[in-house]
């Protein structure tokens, strides 16, 4: 018997500058799965904090095989999102990962209401999401930073600096 489909919509002029995450955690060896689980428990709580901001976090399973696994966050606006990234502990944390990815690889997309989009695969042993199609190339000089893949000013510096990982 046919259904009748309750087709609805959302209205997001309210969120002019809204920004969509999608994060995930790629385990990449079995001593990864301990990585992946501690960082999972660190992200609850930190959003568990409710970040100025956040708008919506959800977890995201992407595979089983390879251990793939994650979430979609809405942030209200780039200036938030950034805030976020450069404050302590998720700075640490990014830090201490891309020195040691502790048997994991991590990556996120991100997608701009205004426009835009940037990636970035660390310690990813495929090509996936923008990837597979775009090509990638190695995040440094002006590829460094995510908003300055997204092509948007910023008076702050990334989150992270080329400095910080690499010793020139």
């Amino acid at each position: 018997m046919p259904t009748r489909v309750n087709r609805q919509t959302v209205d997001l002029s309210a969120y002019p500058d809204l920004l969509v995450l999608y994060l995930g955690m790629r385990v990449n060896h079995w001593y990864g799965i301990r990585t992946f689980f501690g960082f999972g428990r660190k992200i609850s709580e930190s959003v568990a904090g409710k970040p100025d901001g956040l708008l919506l976090h959800e977890p995201v399973y992407y595979s089983f095989f390879p251990m793939n696994m994650g979430m979609r966050q809405y942030w209200r606006d780039l200036p938030s999102l950034l805030a976020f990234a450069r404050s302590e502990p998720h700075r640490q944390w990014w830090l201490d990962f891309l020195r040691d990815s502790g048997g994991t690889g991590f990556w996120h997309e991100t997608y701009s209401v205004r426009g835009g989009m940037e990636a970035v695969y660390d310690d990813v042993p495929r090509p996936l999401g923008f990837g597979r199609f775009a090509g990638l190339q190695p995040a440094r000089g002006p590829m460094f930073g995510s908003a300055a893949r997204l092509r948007r000013s910023d008076d702050g510096d990334p989150a992270l600096s080329e400095r910080d990982l690499y010793r020139y």
